[in-house]
């Protein structure tokens, strides 16, 4: 492994050696190339740059403490690549070639994967964007499919503790029937503005309402929100938020556990029910809430007065945590080796 500081990594970029590339001509997908270069070279009138032809994934590497190296359901992310592409008019791509692309890009790097009990992951990002000299509102013809990594450490510096968020009103990440349900960059951007506000105050992130009546919980900035109430999993059901492979997996999770699983609206008066709250995905697994402030009325709703997360919260984490790394049985078929 190289001589890296792991347990100080952020949650950032740190270069490594190789990235893998693939590109959309003339109606079909070529063979996988690995490149050392950091940068692209597209024309200015690619499409990616105007008309947000550009969907991308998040996954992680782990190293467990037998000395493999373990992928978490990337057949998953394979398939919820595709859905961005098809929703935006891209090339999808062959679920072999994806995982072949991660394989071989994890394989290149594996001396930057972090060590067990390190507290960080290698971190990977595959990319679809679309090229070609195009400036009529349509999809292109051409695309590159990019897989780089990178190590990381917790998304949020607290790591696995309680930190508080807010509901504002005034900001929608997606609509319903829009681009919320994949995952492309502009579903981000329009998380940007709401996002520094909400750190500027003191918050690690937004919590969304839903954008046609402002009536119930969408979302947590780029997550997923959870609810435990007594012995239950409480997740919204919207068509506006991204399918989170965290949370479903963590519902077959708090099924295995004996937690009855609810997907369904939650109302916003819900908050002051629920014992335990938090965000779940790929990069924090789950993000503890310590209270959610609504800044339109005042309201506060707390969930940890001590700093820690809850009990049902922090075993769910545990669990999830501990399958990624080869600690507790992989009931489900969810892991993968990289060999």
């Amino acid at each position: 492994m190289k001589q890296i500081d792991w347990s100080n990594l952020s949650f950032g970029y740190y270069p490594t050696d190789y990235n893998v590339r693939c590109y959309f001509r003339d109606g079909k997908w070529g063979e996988l190339e690995v490149s050392s270069e950091k940068t692209l070279n597209i024309h200015m009138a690619a499409t990616c740059l105007h008309y947000g032809q550009e969907a991308f994934e998040g996954m992680k590497a782990f190293r467990g403490k037998d000395g493999r190296v373990r992928l978490f359901r990337a057949v998953e992310n394979a398939r919820r690549m595709n859905r961005s592409c098809e929703g935006i008019m891209m090339a999808p791509i062959p679920e072999e070639l994806f995982l072949e692309a991660i394989d071989l890009v994890v394989k290149k790097n594996i001396d930057y994967v972090p060590p067990y009990e390190s507290g960080a992951s290698l971190y990977i990002r595959p990319i679809v964007i679309g090229l070609g000299e195009q400036v009529g509102v349509k999809p292109a013809t051409d695309y590159l499919f990019l897989v780089f990594v990178t190590p990381v450490g917790p998304y949020f510096k607290e790591g696995f503790k309680p930190t508080p968020m807010a509901i504002m009103r005034g900001y929608d990440r997606a609509a319903p029937l829009g681009t919320g349900t994949i995952k492309v960059g502009g579903n981000y951007a329009a998380s940007l503005k709401s996002g520094v506000i909400a750190h500027n105050k003191g918050y690690s992130a937004v919590i969304y309402l839903d954008a046609k009546e402002k009536k119930y919980i969408d979302e947590c900035g780029p997550a997923n929100f959870f609810g435990i109430k007594g012995n239950s999993y409480i997740t919204p059901e919207s068509t506006s938020i991204l399918p989170s492979i965290t949370n479903m997996s963590l519902i077959q999770i708090a099924q295995d556990l004996g937690m009855t699983v609810e997907r369904r609206h939650v109302p916003v008066e819900e908050l002051a029910e629920f014992e335990e709250a938090g965000a779940c995905g790929t990069a924090a697994v789950i993000s503890p809430i310590a209270r959610i402030d609504d800044l339109d009325n005042g309201k506060e709703y707390v969930y940890s007065r001590d700093g820690q997360a809850g009990p049902k919260s922090t075993l769910l984490y545990n669990t999830l945590r501990g399958i990624q790394y080869g600690d507790i049985e992989d009931k489900h078929g969810w892991i993968t080796f990289i060999e």
